[in-house]
């Protein structure tokens, strides 16, 4: 029923089209790495669940307003986070690897940082690290997006309201770190209450002046560093923090304190699943970001002459292509992976530990059978089933590939089945980096008229503050 009741509300926001007025409350969502055929991928593999040729909508591509536009940056026709990162929250463009600063060398002033002046609320979230690239390029400002250290010390003195993630990448420098305070002290000293999972929040948000929200650990020591992100959406168990919670505690804690406020949502672990070539997962973790738009669509609906919301990706990742050969497309397969490649790696390490040279193929065809639907539901070849035998003699004579991908590192055996699968699915992959792909752009409320048509990712960030300058 709820579901029913969001789509008769979309249906008339979309007849209403963009709003007139000011803006109070700004929305921001950027799904890194989410090209435009990671969003295709998306709607079209939901179709094919239901049994069908063709789209079912997400929330945000119901938006009335849609756009597309450039990525590349002063020194790269193909960005990286950094400098993407900072050309949507400041307007300016600048080179590969830096953060919050002009090529010159010189500050930005970001819009976060702009309305933190003007006395809005401002809270910043991510499915990934607090200090990683996208969520920094909001409040840090430094030479190499890889001073995690110094922009934890920028996070603290930024100011703003609500910060929410997986932890901090880095809690030390990786130089002396023994003779550092750890960025959980120095956020404690700066006013921040650190909340460690959603119900932890519930219990302290009364009480906090400023929150970060990070994911549940054991231990909860300062020198606690964590894998950089919240578990994947395919991943994910009931008992982890996810990004819908993160954004419904952000708008919670944000609209109870102020009457007007800023939130930046990054979707960050789609990136790294498109540079682990891992599809299905990419496509779990855009439908994650959506069911965070739907919260700050709802939050629109009763706020519609107040709100503005805009959808965007920093850049593509992967170069994904939808369709490898003969017209067609197979993308239901991807409902037989169970886990990403990189749990999907960790698994087949973890048997190889335990059993040693006793391994055998028959013990990792099975695994492959229920975590991929390989020889069940997904059929292989003789020849697609003598390649990954191959593979596996390999591993079990020690000379077994590994596949280093952005964030992680995987055995062969197991990247090789996971693009096998995406093979059948017929999805294809140009590169396990960025490309210069355009991005999406798509708006709703107040300005979001001008988000329309072919612009710069520069572009955004101006048109936001014109929206709330009215």
């Amino acid at each position: 029923m709820k579901r029913l009741v969001l789509s008769l509300c979309l249906f008339c926001a979309l007849l209403s089209g963009a709003v007139a007025g000011e803006a109070k409350y700004v929305f921001y969502f950027i799904g890194d790495g989410m090209g435009q055929n990671q969003v295709l991928a998306t709607e079209m593999y939901l179709a094919e669940l239901e049994g069908r040729i063709g789209t079912k909508p997400l929330c945000f591509t119901q938006f009335p307003v849609t756009g597309q536009c450039t990525t590349f940056s002063t020194s790269n026709g193909i960005t990286d986070s950094s400098a993407a990162g900072t050309a949507l929250a400041s307007g300016a463009k600048t080179k590969n690897g830096t953060l919050g600063l002009l090529p010159d060398g010189s500050a930005v002033y970001t819009i976060a940082e702009q309305l933190r002046d003007a006395g809005w609320g401002v809270g910043i979230t991510t499915s990934v690290s607090i200090d990683h690239a996208t969520p920094a390029a909001f409040y840090a400002h430094v030479d190499s997006r890889g001073e995690y250290y110094k922009i934890g010390t920028q996070l603290a003195a930024s100011g703003f309201d609500f910060f929410g993630g997986a932890t901090f990448y880095h809690p030390f420098p990786k130089e002396n770190p023994g003779d550092a305070e750890s960025l959980y002290e120095i956020c404690r000293k700066a006013g921040y209450t650190f909340a460690r999972g959603y119900t932890d929040y519930q219990n302290k948000k009364e009480d906090a002046g400023k929150m970060i929200l990070i994911q549940e650990h054991e231990g909860l020591t300062d020198d606690y560093k964590g894998e950089g992100m919240i578990p994947y959406l395919i991943d994910r168990s009931l008992d982890d923090l996810s990004l819908t919670q993160i954004t419904e505690a952000a708008i919670d804690f944000l609209s109870s304190r102020h009457n007007k406020f800023f939130l930046m949502v990054e979707g960050g672990a789609i990136d790294w699943a498109c540079h682990s070539n891992d599809a299905a997962t990419a496509i779990h973790d855009v439908i994650d970001m959506d069911n965070a738009v739907r919260l700050a669509f709802e939050f629109y609906l009763q706020h519609p002459d107040e709100t503005l919301i805009v959808v965007t990706a920093d850049h593509e990742t992967g170069g994904m292509a939808l369709g490898n050969s003969n017209y067609t497309l197979n993308l239901q397969l991807l409902q037989n992976q169970r886990m990403s490649v990189g749990e999907l790696s960790g698994l087949l390490k973890k048997l190889h530990e335990q059993q040693g040279r006793k391994l055998r193929w028959e013990s990792v065809r099975q695994l492959f059978a229920d975590k991929l639907g390989f020889y069940t539901t997904v059929e292989l070849t003789p020849d697609e089933d003598k390649a990954l035998q191959q593979q596996f003699k390999q591993l079990m004579k020690g000379k077994a590939k590994k596949v280093k991908t952005l964030y992680k590192e995987l055995d062969g055996l197991t990247a090789s089945a996971v693009a096998l699968l995406d093979k059948k699915s017929k999805i294809g992959w140009t590169t396990g980096s960025h490309s210069a792909s355009a991005v999406g752009v798509w708006a709703i409320g107040v300005g979001a008229e001008e988000f329309t048509g072919w612009q710069d990712e520069t572009q955004l960030a101006p048109k936001i503050m014109s929206a709330v300058e009215k």
